[in-house]
């Protein structure tokens, strides 16, 4: 099982490393973690760089958490090595790689994302019904709210939820949603505490 773990976090956290805000804006003249929050996720892109370059932040950080998890279980755990570890586990420790690449990649001095785009691909990877809810939640909270931290955090708050609601039993399972969970709420801290202070940025589209 370690061997598997291991596998599966190495290969997760070599897609994870690939950034897609930080390509993009390269490819424009700037290094996006210089602008805004000094993240290279999809909400700064967005914010510096527009909705276009958002959208396609997104996209990227998604598929690569999809992609990481379609290599996996279907070349590593198919073709290569036979796998000691029930597939969920293998898709959940591969996600969790790709999202450890992501917000700590070692190319930039680990300085990332919040792993919120990927962490959804992951859900959508994992299970499509935890990852529409997922998604859903984002949705409808961000645009009654106008607060991307506030959607952030209840998607990532269902990841655990949903494993214990299609996945009864599953313990391991479980605690590996709560680490998605945690890593993300680690990750918004500074979010936190400016929702408790109502000083948290709410999305202006008017706003440069």
């Amino acid at each position: 099982m370690i061997r598997d773990i291991i596998i599966c976090l190495l290969v997760g956290y070599f897609f994870g490393c690939f950034q897609t805000g930080y390509i993009y804006g390269r490819c424009h003249g700037i290094d996006i973690r210089n602008y805004g929050s000094g993240n290279s996720g999809t909400t700064n892109t967005l914010r510096v760089l527009g909705k276009k370059a958002g959208y396609i932040t997104y996209v990227g950080d998604a598929l690569k958490a999809i992609l990481a998890i379609l290599f996996v279980r279907y070349v590593v755990f198919s073709s290569i090595l036979t796998p000691v570890m029930d597939y969920q586990l293998i898709l959940a420790y591969t996600g969790l790689g790709v999202t450890l690449g992501h917000n700590y990649p070692f190319f930039l001095g680990f300085k990332g994302g919040k792993g919120i785009a990927a962490t959804s691909g992951v859900m959508l990877a994992m299970d499509i019904r935890i990852g529409l809810i997922g998604i859903a939640a984002f949705g409808i909270l961000f645009f009654t709210t106008r607060y991307v931290s506030v959607g952030s955090l209840v998607m990532t708050l269902l990841f655990p939820i949903c494993v214990l609601i299609f996945y009864p039993g599953e313990w391991h399972l479980f605690v590996v949603s709560v680490i998605f969970w945690a890593m993300a709420w680690i990750r918004h801290r500074s979010n936190i505490v400016r929702l408790m202070n109502g000083t948290e940025n709410r999305f202006d589209k008017k706003k440069k």
